[in-house]
């Protein structure tokens, strides 16, 4: 009797457990159904593409090229939303709480990366997103007025070794990239300087140019005509790279402080989950457009460069940059406005 119930549990096992490993199979399979028919079916509307910013300005025309170019590539609309707040926090939440269904993205900017350090966020910065591509990079400017006898980085620094807090220097804001950037130059090189923060790009370079501040971090669209026009003087650019508008301008690094590199950049975020297929079309589209002379016109006429490449890439450029930035904001202890 037990051999015989031995053998019938040994044969049920043998009969079951095929159709047991079939059903689960045939099951993940169902499962998956809904996102590749999804994935192929997309995009079957309009997009929406959220600017974390106001209208205006090089991010909002660069966002939208962007959106123009994916326009016409994917044969649906691809509609621009700017919402502003919080250095793009506010936006950017809006966008990863989005479905992931490849109908809302967000354009993303270098700031994405400091918000971490000074916002409470709803989201994960890291592993709540999709990264899609990196489009751009590109340094910001070291400029002086002109009445401030220096011509390198290396006299800056001796300047302001000579005279502890003597300078002044002028940033877009409390907590912005230029804030951030001046910090780290000031960690790297032992100097003391006086921030004077401003609200925008504009009203900072105004004063700079005026000579109410001695010097500025700025963008390089906005700084570099500046410079050109004697207004101010070009001391060096953040990047790793010099830039393709002056290549007579130095990095910082190579100007005495090796290793410096902070840069600005642009991308495409979408929430995490996003299917794969959906990812990798509008990775290989950009990564096409960013090919375009139109482009790449646009891009280095705001000091930036193209830059492309993978979403994992770019999920590591994200995650490197979150990194560096919370230590920025540790050491020099700063809170946001």
């Amino acid at each position: 009797m037990n051999r015989r119930l031995e053998y019938s549990s040994a044969h049920r096992l043998r009969c079951v457990r095929p159709m047991h490993r079939l059903g689960i199979t045939a099951c993940a399979a169902l499962c998956a159904l809904p996102v590749l028919v999804q994935a192929q079916a997309w995009p079957a509307k309009p997009i929406r593409m959220i600017i974390p910013f106001p209208p205006g300005g090089a991010t909002d025309l660069i966002g939208r090229l962007s959106a123009q170019r994916l326009t016409e590539a994917l044969g649906q609309p691809v509609v621009v939303e700017n919402r502003g707040g919080a250095g793009g926090s506010i936006g950017t939440e809006m966008g990863m709480k989005a479905a992931p269904d490849g109908y809302t993205l967000t354009f993303s900017v270098a700031s994405y990366a400091v918000n971490p350090s000074l916002y409470k966020l709803a989201f994960d910065p890291v592993k709540d997103i999709q990264p899609i591509i990196q489009l751009s990079d590109g340094p910001l400017l070291l400029a002086v007025h002109p009445s401030v006898p220096v011509k390198t980085v290396r006299d800056l620094i001796a300047l302001a070794r000579r005279t502890p807090g003597g300078l002044n220097y002028s940033t877009s804001g409390q907590g912005t990239i230029s804030h951030l950037t001046t910090e780290h130059f000031m960690a790297m090189t032992g100097v003391r300087m006086t921030h004077i923060p401003y609200k925008g790009t504009a009203p900072a370079l105004a004063d700079t140019v005026a000579g109410h501040v001695a010097l500025t971090f700025g963008n390089v669209f906005a700084t570099l005509p500046l410079a050109r026009s004697g207004k101010l003087r070009a001391i060096a650019v953040t990047g790793a790279n010099r830039i393709n508008g002056d290549r007579s301008i130095p990095t910082v690094a190579e100007s005495g402080v090796p290793g410096f590199d902070l840069a600005l950049w642009h991308g495409l975020l979408a929430p995490r989950g996003l299917p794969r297929p959906i990812t990798d079309r509008l990775n290989a589209e950009l990564n096409r457009v960013l090919k375009t002379k139109e482009m790449i016109d646009r891009l280095e006429g705001d000091g930036l460069s193209p830059v492309g490449g993978t979403p994992e890439q770019f999920g590591e450029r994200i995650a490197r940059d979150i990194a560096l930035y919370r230590t920025i904001v540790a050491k020099a202890g700063i809170k946001a406005d």
